[in-house]
Order: C-alpha cells, then structure tokens, then sequence
C-alpha cells in the first residue's frame, strides 16, 4: 500500500501576510497612476493667455499625469481658431509641456465687425491691438490682401493703423497705409512684401512724417 499523502494545513498567516503585500502593491500603483501634473509650461505664444489653453484644453486642474493623454489635449485645443498646432510633452516629475502653434492674427474688418487670422479665419474682437481695414475690398483681391498681410513682421503690423483699398487707372490692388506714426504708405499686392522694411525706411526721414510710395518705385513726399 501506498504511504498517504499528508494534507497541508492552511497557514492563515502567510495568507495574510501575501494578501497585504498585494495590497500595498496595488495603493501604491493606484497613488502612481492618479499622481496629478505637478508643473505645466505653455510655450509660443503671443496671442493667447496660458489660462485659457489650460481651460480648452481641460488640465486647469491639474488632473492625474498618467491619464492625461497628448491626443486628449490636441483634441480639445485644435477647437481653438487661434491654433494652427500643437505638441506635446511629458518629462519626468510629472511635467506637461506645450508647445503651441497660434494663427497670426492679421487685421480687423470694420465691414464684418470681425477679426482676421491667417487662412481667412473669423474671430470676435478680443481688443487687439490691430490695423484695421476700413472699406470694402472685393473678394479676388481681398483673398489675396489677406496672404499678402501674412507675411508682414509682427514689429511693422503693430504700427500700421488703418489699411485703405485705394485703386487707380493703373493698379486694381493698390492700398493705402495709415502708420501710427503719422506717415502714410502706397502699397500694391505687388509690392506688399516692401513694407518689413518700413522701420529701416523711416529711419532716413530724419524725423519729417509724409507719404511712401512703395506701389511703383520708392519715394518718400514730406508732408510737414
């Protein structure tokens, strides 16, 4: 006859002693995954506050780091006009980083009471400090003014004031600009790219304000 098997008796101690080790496994990867973001960065901007990506973007509160995911924030950003892009990055110690992307904002149109970004996107005025567009302008050119205004420096859009379709017998997409300086500029869509060097221009003038035909050829007429 076989010998019998002796049956194990049941240790409630080390029972208990794997089921609390379990225990304090599973608080600490809870405490882990629900580890708020300790330190977020907004990065680029020049238009939008960092208060306001936070809210749009839903982490004003700082949620947990770990389920905060980078495609939940570009979705809920990418809702915002004044964002062409974003990216973003976690570090360690729960850092977030965002690197935005803004719409240039471009003029205000008196006519639709609107503000234009690049790409021809419409937004409520936010009191910007903006030229703005004071007539009407038809929509062939008006296209091609919005491009055109696209590529003017952040430093020269701060001193134009109003921005004038004035067309002649011989130019259709001729403009004029009222400079916060008291100077004016004839522009066409032509010449457009001419006035980022308005600042190196009006350095000559020897402090005399006038008129600044850059629509054909390059000539400064003294007004006072």
């Amino acid at each position: 006859m076989g010998k019998k098997r002796k049956k194990r008796k049941f240790n409630i101690v080390k029972f208990l002693i794997v089921v609390f080790i379990i225990y304090i496994i599973g608080f600490i990867l809870y405490k882990v995954l629900l580890m708020p973001i300790k330190h977020i960065r907004v990065l680029n901007t020049t238009y939008l506050k960092d208060q306001d990506i936070l809210n749009t973007a839903k982490i004003d509160d700082y949620p947990s780091f770990f389920f905060t995911t980078s495609s939940s924030i570009k979705k809920s950003l990418s809702k915002n006009p004044f964002i062409k892009n974003v990216e973003v990055e976690k570090k360690w110690f729960c850092k977030l980083y965002l690197y935005i992307e803004e719409n240039k904002v471009l003029f205000y149109n008196r006519s639709l009471g609107k503000v234009v970004l690049e790409n021809n996107i419409l937004v409520d005025n936010n009191d910007f400090v903006l030229p703005h567009l004071i007539n009407y302008v038809p929509e062939s050119i008006y296209e091609k003014l919005v491009s055109s205004m696209t590529k003017v420096d952040n430093n020269v859009l701060l001193k134009i004031s109003e921005i004038e379709y004035r067309p002649n017998d011989v130019d259709k997409e001729r403009f004029l600009l009222t400079m916060n300086d008291g100077n004016y500029v004839y522009l066409t869509l032509y010449t457009f790219d001419k006035i980022n060097k308005y600042n190196k221009i009006v350095s000559t003038f020897e402090d005399k304000n006038g008129i600044l035909y850059l629509d054909a050829g390059n000539y400064f007429e003294i007004i006072n």
